[in-house]
């Protein structure tokens, strides 16, 4: 059989059936025949089929509706000798593949199921894919879960097999470079060299010498001959961070490159071939670096064949719990620190703060915090938060995404006790709650109270 494939056929001419039994038994398919549709209906209950094919006039119409009631992914065309543009547009509103006219001939029909066949292939590996992006919470050392995070995800994994060249476009501190580190080492030029240069970081003058190479006596100080980066990535692939900061008079003598596949080192008069994956990143807007002269339009066009848009943390909070909770784990284990966990306190701060600086400047707070803290628990004081960039609303209460009603009542209990020292009756008061409640709730979560004694 061919990769398991089975076919319902279902039709009262015993030349039909057999017919077909024949024609996709050479083809390698499992056939199970049907002549009329109670049996049909029965083979449905017992299995699910890649295929059913089934003549309108035997209740074909009743058997696409239960079949796609049962089995979704399973396609269905319909055959008949008495076709009408109102059974067809009724079948097709079903859920039906295609709608085929008797007599057919064998390679008519060979085809059409052949290319259903291919439509369910697709349909179920997308919806694998999909159930794959959307229980990951990491990909690559990126991290998050929203929507706009499993896109991101998704569109690596469809063009990191391929050539086509990327730009990532989002703040500073979003993770744009992890996303370039994602898409190279996923690829097949993975074990080749990923170079990486900051256009913003080197001197004008410098920056065609870099990734040109230069040969000697050049230029004053080209004691010798030296490879650029065009070079070094050879084979592998190369990241021009901060793009719209590239000299706009050395942007044309890229493109040519991009273009030509050919660079020449600073004076030297001989051309050389050049392979390398080019990925761009920027923090700003390319249309505004256009408008403002810093980046040229046709250049714009040849290095976003794909373009991935990365959101600044204050637009996908979904995954604050999520990135918190990634960044103590890490750096609790990077430190040896044993702590207990984050604080109800600690979050209510995380989640007001507006993270002008993004995902770095969460993983810089929860780093230096995880180094301070001085008590079992990262506590609000541990946060090195400025009040500046703080959303407006500190007196809201931030309820984290992932957290239960029982984890957020046993955070408020356990915080109520710490600030009375133990002391189960002043717990109660501040809590509001008669005192044999807080006895239950602390036996309900096994909360143990150890009060601190006077001296």
């Amino acid at each position: 059989m061919q990769n398991g494939i089975s076919i319902l056929v279902v039709d009262d001419e015993v030349s039909i059936t057999d017919g077909l039994r024949l024609l996709f038994g050479a083809e390698g398919y499992a056939v199970e025949p049907r002549g009329d549709l109670s049996g049909a209906l029965a083979a449905l209950e017992r299995k699910s089929f890649d295929l059913v094919i089934t003549d309108l006039s035997l209740g074909g119409l009743e058997l696409l509706k239960n079949a796609k009631a049962k089995h979704p992914e399973t396609e269905v065309i319909i055959i008949t000798g008495y076709g009408s543009i109102a059974q067809a547009v009724e079948a097709t509103k079903a859920g039906a593949y295609y709608f085929i006219e008797k007599p057919f001939e064998p390679e008519q029909i060979l085809l059409i199921a052949e290319k259903a066949l291919e439509r369910r292939r697709l349909v179920a590996e997308s919806a694998k894919l999909r159930e794959h992006f959307t229980q990951r919470e990491q990909f690559y050392d990126l991290i998050g879960s929203s929507k706009a995070m499993q896109t991101i995800y998704e569109t690596i994994e469809h063009v990191a097999k391929t050539d086509a060249n990327v730009l990532i476009i989002g703040d500073s501190g979003t993770g744009k470079e992890l996303i370039a580190n994602a898409i190279h080492f996923n690829s097949h030029r993975a074990s080749r060299d990923f170079v990486k240069v900051n256009c913003s970081a080197l001197p004008k003058e410098l920056i065609e010498s870099e990734l040109f190479g230069y040969v000697k006596g050049a230029f004053t100080g080209a004691a010798q001959d030296r490879i650029g980066l065009f070079a070094q990535a050879d084979k592998g692939s190369l990241l021009l961070d901060e793009l719209a900061e590239m000299p706009i008079d050395l942007q044309p003598k890229l493109l040519r490159v991009l273009e030509e596949r050919r660079y020449r080192r600073v004076g030297d008069s001989v051309s050389r071939d050049v392979d390398f994956r080019l990925i761009c990143s920027t923090n700003r807007s390319p249309h505004d670096a256009i408008k403002k002269g810093l980046l040229r339009e046709d250049l714009y066009y040849r290095i976003s064949t794909i373009t991935i848009i990365v959101p600044p943390l204050r637009e996908r909070s979904e995954d604050l719990q999520i990135l918190i909770d990634e960044f103590y784990r890490r750096f609790c284990e990077r430190y040896e620190r044993s702590l207990k966990g984050v604080s109800q306190a600690a979050y209510q701060r995380l989640f007001a703060h507006n993270w002008p600086g993004n995902v770095r400047e969460l993983q810089n707070v929860m780093e230096r915090a995880v180094l301070l803290s001085k008590g079992p628990y990262i506590e609000a004081e541990d946060l090195p938060l400025g009040t500046s960039a703080s959303n407006g609303n500190s007196s809201a209460f931030y309820f984290p995404p992932h957290m239960k009603w029982s984890d957020l009542e046993r955070a408020v209990i356990t915080t109520a006790l710490e600030r009375a020292k133990g002391n189960k009756r002043a717990a109660a008061a501040a809590l509001g709650m008669q005192r044999s409640r807080l006895y239950n709730k602390l036996s309900k979560y096994k909360i143990n109270v150890t009060r601190q004694r006077k001296h």
